[in-house]
């Protein structure tokens, strides 16, 4: 791929809504560079990989998530979206780590 191309792709996050400067490093450094990236993931699956690094990601962060894949800002989000991430959310904070 063209170095044009790739650099591209990695800035192309930093741009979707919800998105700033902070969370498209934690993006990065899980290894989600792209709008393309992050919405064949999908919210959950990267909100987990972002939680592995940092216990304290929030459900802000996982509705900012979702937000950034439908291109809105995440306080626009349905009721009914805003409730299963709601839901998602706690199941992980019931969900113990395994030791290893």
């Amino acid at each position: 791929m063209p170095h044009s191309i790739r650099n591209r792709q990695k800035h192309e996050i930093s741009r979707l809504p919800n998105i700033g400067k902070v969370m498209a490093e934690k993006l990065k450094h899980v290894n989600v560079h792209s709008y393309h990236e992050l919405k064949k993931l999908g919210a959950e699956k990267v909100f987990l990989r972002l939680k592995a690094e940092d216990e304290g990601t929030c459900l802000s962060s996982l509705c900012a998530l979702e937000g950034a894949i439908e291109g809105i800002r995440w306080h626009e989000l349905s009721k009914g979206k805003k409730e299963e991430l709601k839901r998602f959310f706690e199941q992980q904070k019931d969900t113990k780590k395994p030791r290893w």
